[in-house]
């Protein structure tokens, strides 16, 4: 299995340890197409990252063709951004839980958020204010939770099992704001249809949980449900022409329920992308939700049946280029397959073993589910929580990992978000409460130098910790 590690320690995903699954897929074109969902968003993220905000203008002159460094941090060739990060969060939550636990995946965000927990870099960059808004609001939800139980470690708090969550009634765990329809939720959605591509209702139910965690708008909620169906339908093998038809949500209306779709994301599936002039005719690649589905479906749509042509062109395009490109990567590599993706993009790829192994594992546990018919959780606003045997495995599971992982700690990177310091956070999980083996010293406060301006590299001094 993979040791994903837990925070306070930071191992950098390239470092992370892993096994491979040890099987043999009895569907290798499936295997290949469900692989090739997770591997396109984080190839499409990464072709986006040198270029992420660079105008149209600027692109025609200077057009992407490969993997190359740049971008607003600086970044290497290959290194992707915080599309990826919030998509292992997301799938490491479904392998560690075996299930979908909308609170684990909170927590794992958060851990994103204040330690830079599987980031390319070691720490957190390019939230957007609504993301961090949202984690920030759950952050503070969590003291319900601490009031509750009488916890006073964040470290406990954050392994709390689902169904004791479920029975605190004043919790709430979507933290989204209506109104906010930005396309955060929908670049990180590829592990929910893969791991549920066997059952279709429930694939595309769980997609617009995912999305409510974080984002209020029923725009957010319905375009992740219309892409998880299309991510679905890829993976099982159905053709490029359904995918593409403006009757795919009619022809598969029993996988959306008897919800129907928002108007907005109706409309896109009836085909508003199908613009022959692309940015000409209005196809861009913006921060709003509907725009960034309309530009994946476009380059999907004109792609010429390549990946790398219709990566490329969605890049191209401007603007959010690493979001966009993200969202054309999950559909686009769960319908040609990973091994579509260009080898040397693959081999440029930070840490690609470990998301190739990610993606595998996905695959399997997907089977186990489908052949254990273990119940989901319904995706509604009032979650239900599963038996109490499922939580006690689940707890006993991270518990392992925990016992298990490696005990590397760089106080460096606990976290250096590029953040206004008066919004910075305020808490560190309590010393007592880091993993064995580490020095005494790392349990005493840091003094915050006298400049002004280091706090941004010396972020343990903006942390007070709990004991």
């Amino acid at each position: 299995m993979i040791k994903f590690p837990i925070p306070p320690n930071i191992v950098l995903p390239g470092n992370i340890t892993y096994t491979l699954p040890n099987f043999r897929p009895g569907d290798s074109q499936t295997f290949d197409r469900a692989l090739g969902s997770l591997v396109g968003l984080t190839i499409g993220d990464a072709l986006g990252a040198s270029v992420k905000y660079r105008p149209r203008q600027y692109l025609i002159s200077y057009p992407v063709r490969d993997m190359q460094a740049g971008g607003t941090q600086g970044l290497k060739a290959g290194q992707w951004t915080d599309n990826t990060s919030m998509a292992l969060c997301l799938a490491s939550s479904l392998l560690t839980q075996r299930n979908f636990n909308p609170y684990d995946q909170m927590v794992r965000y958060l851990w994103w958020y204040k330690f830079g927990y599987l980031s390319s870099t070691g720490y957190c960059f390019n939230i957007s204010n609504a993301t961090r808004d949202v984690l920030e609001e759950f952050f503070h939800r969590q003291k319900i939770l601490k009031r509750h139980y009488h916890i006073k470690n964040d470290a406990e708090i954050d392994q709390l099992p689902l169904g004791h969550v479920t029975r605190v009634t004043e919790f709430d765990i979507n933290c989204g704001t209506p109104g906010v329809a930005t396309n955060n939720a929908l670049v990180r959605l590829a592990s929910v249809p893969i791991l549920f591509y066997q059952n279709p209702e429930a694939a595309v139910e769980l997609s617009g949980q995912s999305a409510r965690l974080t984002h209020g708008d029923p725009r957010a909620i319905d375009a992740c449900r219309y892409l998880g169906a299309l991510i679905v339908a890829a993976v099982r093998g159905e053709h490029k022409s359904s995918l593409l038809s403006n009757d795919f949500y009619s022809a598969h209306q029993a996988w959306f329920g008897s919800k129907g779709l928002h108007e907005e994301v109706y409309r896109v599936s009836l085909g508003s992308y199908k613009q022959p002039q692309g940015y000409e005719s209005g196809i861009r690649c913006g921060t709003y939700i509907i725009k960034s589905l309309e530009a994946a479906l476009w380059a999907f749509w004109n792609d010429e049946n390549s990946f790398q042509i219709g990566v490329l062109k969605v890049v191209n395009l401007g603007d959010d280029t690493d979001s966009t490109a993200a969202i054309y990567g999950q559909l686009a590599g769960a319908y040609y397959g990973r091994s579509s993706i260009p080898i040397h993009w693959m081999k440029q790829l930070y840490a690609a073993p470990l998301i190739e192994c990610i993606g595998q594992w996905l695959y399997v546990e997907a089977h186990q589910i489908g052949s254990s018919n273990r119940e989901q959780i319904p995706a509604t606003m009032q979650m239900q929580a599963p038996t109490l045997a499922t939580n006690q495995q689940g707890l006993e599971g991270n518990n392992h990992v925990r016992m298990t992982q490696q005990k590397t700690f760089d106080i460096a990177r606990a976290s250096v978000e590029t953040l206004d310091p008066h919004r910075a956070w305020r808490y560190l999980p309590s010393p007592l409460d880091m993993a064995a083996g580490l020095p005494s010293n790392y349990n005493l406060p840091k003094t915050m130098p006298p400049t002004s301006t280091d706090w941004r590299t010396f972020p343990q001094g903006r942390f007070n910790y709990t004991n």
